[in-house]
């Protein structure tokens, strides 16, 4: 059976999105093209940046209708994170908060993507 292993997020400039991700990540990309950049992520999943202009065939609608999330483990991990990245500067779209399923917080990449932080399920 195949398993789900590659995100593909579809973005205006995968340059400048791949400035973005190499900061959050801090990890170099496998693969850079002038349309389309992967970043090789844990447990064998990839993360694909493409040129939303070169997607084939092109999707039907744009818009954010899901996140990706970041699962971080540990003692106060997602509050580390948070400050973290609030000293790289990112665009948040939530600061830290305590929702139903523990703290959390988002941060939006080049193209509004969210990117949510948050506690592994227990």
């Amino acid at each position: 059976m195949a398993s789900p292993n590659l995100i593909i997020l579809y973005v205006k400039d995968p340059a400048e999105s791949a400035a973005f991700y190499r900061n959050i990540l801090s990890r170099e990309p496998a693969v850079e093209a002038p349309n389309f950049v992967a970043f090789p992520l844990d447990g064998g999943f990839t993360l694909g940046l493409w040129r939303r202009s070169s997607v084939e065939p092109q999707p039907s609608a744009i818009g954010n209708r899901g996140e990706v999330a970041f699962m971080v483990d540990g003692e106060n991990a997602v509050a580390r994170h948070y400050e973290d990245w609030r000293g790289r500067g990112l665009p948040f779209a939530q600061d830290l908060t305590e929702l139903d399923f523990g703290p959390t917080f988002v941060v939006l990449d080049p193209d509004g993507h969210r990117l949510r932080v948050c506690e592994p399920d227990k």
